[in-house]
């Protein structure tokens, strides 16, 4: 179940329970808003670990990461959430609309796009294809919103592990783009069509 608005992305108050869903691998998967004070500890944990190196919190303290993500929590057109496993934290997810981003500079963002970052963090108990099961519930929460026909990500170029996933997982590759913070992207979409979901 889903909590529907006007709006193309889903918003909410900071902590607020926004999507749930049961995965047949990895169970009850919960997505919340992400509360920048109670989700600190987690967040700061993963975004600094070497293997998040592309996404490129590393250097922020405890404090800057709080801020940041209070300031993000403030806006119409940007969010972010943390997604839970049966109560266990797994996945930093964010939402935005592409049109209001810097990506938006770079290529032409259609009505219905929601472009997305997330980064893997804690797991649980194995399960085969984890990754693949993360992908189509963070797809299945985007799409659940009517006004979703696309979801944009633009990994680093670099990240070769995060492009081929994203092909595995059904996106088509677009060109590479360069972005005015200087990192140049692997722009690349997952309609709904292609979705099924």
């Amino acid at each position: 179940m889903t909590t529907l608005s006007p709006a193309r992305l889903v918003s909410g108050p900071a902590g607020a329970v926004v999507h749930t869903t049961d995965d047949p691998a990895l169970g009850r998967i919960t997505v919340a808003v992400l509360d920048p004070v109670a989700d600190l500890d987690v967040v700061h944990r993963w975004v600094t670990a070497p293997a998040a190196r592309f996404w490129g919190l590393a250097d922020l303290t405890r404090r800057e990461l709080s801020e940041l993500y209070a300031y993000v929590d403030g806006l119409s057109t940007h969010h972010a959430f943390l997604i839970r496993r049966d109560g266990l934290p797994i996945v930093l997810l964010q939402t935005y609309e592409p049109e209001n981003d810097p990506l938006g500079e770079v290529y032409d963002a259609q009505p219905g796009d929601a472009g997305i970052h997330f980064l893997l963090g804690d797991r649980g108990a194995p399960v085969r294809g984890f990754t693949t099961h993360v992908a189509h519930a963070i797809a299945g929460f985007l799409f659940s919103q009517p006004a979703v026909e696309r979801i944009v990500i633009e990994p680093d170029v670099g990240n070769e592990r995060a492009i081929a996933r994203a092909r595995l997982l059904g996106f088509e590759l677009g060109p590479h783009v360069e972005l005015p913070s200087g990192k140049t992207g692997q722009l690349a979409y997952l309609t709904r069509r292609r979705w099924g979901g």
